[in-house]
């Protein structure tokens, strides 16, 4: 059988803990000095309103420093590092520019004289995908010769872990982002989590653990200090010792089961040889998903707080990520206008094939995709419509309002303000340094 190689490193100084991953796993063997670098980190948002916990939610920028360095110790000069950001607006580029000075990116270029990009900003390829299936792909990671995928390592409260496959997303344009939520008998999330990686260059993946994140992929998770590093030059490799190292087993997480059939792999490691660190002492298991009540219809938090007369059920594959940034924002401002009595049987239903429950007296439909799903059913007494794509904060404010939940705008009103409110959970703890996500 063939075996395929993979690092599990601990990271323990600068430079030196990646180099020591990309050589255990050969994952710069053959790159030439003059092929085109593609280095696409994790960056999944931004807000300018203050520091928000970073950890475990980004990529660090200590991480994509040292792969340049070694890259420009191979004299590779031609060297690009690009993301997608969500973004309540794409076209906002000053918080773009924001987050990439602040990490340090802006350094990097002057530094090293790579080129750094929002995805948003350069043009996008259609590529089949065979199957009837056309995605949009950044055309800059098409066209390079060798990429470097730098994702964190991380849990994810919908598709179990989000590591190497799930970072290319952030390469697809807007519709192609919301095209991998829809769902019928043959084709979900994780389906097309799995043909993501077909088109591009040969990729070496670099999972970043120095932080890790449990219930991803927000910093509403909750992070760790790991000090691991999982590097592989064949992505489906990296991400089942990744899922392993989190204490997920990679048959458990669908799309990475899809990925090994396709490629007639087995999907326990038996075809891996794992160089570094044995995967069984460096394991730590992370949950992935927010704890409900037993019957699925209530975040456990709520349930302990007593909270009734209201049906608010977990999210599903479809919730595409625009929408479900908005989330945690509804969920803070519930619970802060719970004042112990019931309300009037309200059901809130999000992505695109949540169903009304029969008896609900007000049924508040999250985005456009559940309006029209659910616009005619019968099973509605009153329906309260948020038809934004994504929907609005002044809508949902107003639509909660209607449904006599009497939230305070202020959280959805100042959503850029909304991560600082985790920072609490760092306060006062040396093992969260923000000089990772400098450039000194």
């Amino acid at each position: 059988m063939k075996k395929f190689l993979a690092a599990l490193v601990r990271y323990e100084q600068p430079l030196e803990s990646v180099r020591r991953a990309i050589e255990l796993c050969r994952g710069l063997d053959g790159l030439s000095a003059s092929d085109k670098v593609f280095i696409k980190p994790n960056i999944l948002t931004w807000t300018r309103a203050g520091t928000f916990p970073k950890w475990g939610a980004l990529t660090t920028s200590r991480v994509v420093e040292d792969v340049i360095v070694l890259l420009k110790e191979r004299g590779v000069d031609r060297i690009t590092v690009a993301e997608g950001m969500v973004l309540p607006n794409i076209k906002d580029q000053e918080t773009q520019d924001d987050a990439f000075e602040k990490l340090g990116y802006n350094t990097l270029k002057k530094r090293y004289g790579i080129k750094w990009y929002s995805v948003w900003e350069r043009p996008f390829e259609k590529v089949d995908l065979g199957e009837g299936l056309t995605l949009g792909y950044n055309a800059d990671a098409l066209q390079s010769d060798f990429m470097i995928n730098i994702p964190v390592l991380k849990t994810h409260n919908s598709v179990k872990v989000s590591l190497g496959i799930k970072n290319l997303k952030g390469l697809l344009d807007i519709p192609s982002r919301k095209k991998c939520h829809e769902q019928d008998s043959e084709s979900n999330l994780h389906t097309m989590l799995a043909k993501l990686p077909k088109p591009l260059p040969p990729c070496l993946t670099i999972l970043d653990g120095i932080y890790t994140l449990e219930r991803g992929p927000t910093w509403e998770g909750s992070a760790r200090r790991s000090n691991l590093l999982v590097a592989s030059t064949e992505i489906l490799t990296a991400d089942m010792v990744g899922a392993k190292v989190l204490g997920i087993a990679p048959g458990e997480v669908p799309y990475l089961v899809h990925c090994a059939r396709a490629q007639a792999r087995p999907f326990d490691l038996s075809d891996v040889e794992i160089r570094g660190e044995k995967i069984e002492e460096a394991a730590s298991p992370h949950e992935y998903r927010f704890p409900y009540n037993a019957e699925g219809d209530l975040p456990l938090p709520f349930d302990k707080m007593g909270i009734r007369g209201l049906s608010y059920p977990q999210m599903d594959l479809t919730l595409c990520t625009y929408c479900s940034l908005l989330s945690g924002p509804i969920m803070t401002s519930i619970a802060r206008a719970w004042k112990g009595l019931p309300w009037d049987e309200v059901e809130i239903l999000t992505g695109k094939i949540m169903e009304p429950t029969p008896g609900k007296n007000k049924t508040i439909l999250i985005g456009k995709c559940m309006y029209q799903a659910n616009k005619d059913h019968p099973h509605i007494r009153e329906m309260i419509a948020v038809k934004g794509c994504p929907p609005s904060p002044r809508a949902i404010i107003k639509a909660f309002h209607q449904a006599g939940i009497e939230i305070d705008p202020v959280i959805l009103e100042h959503l850029d303000n909304y991560p600082v409110l985790s920072m609490k959970k760092y306060k006062d703890n040396p093992e969260f340094d923000e000089a990772f996500f400098k450039v000194s």
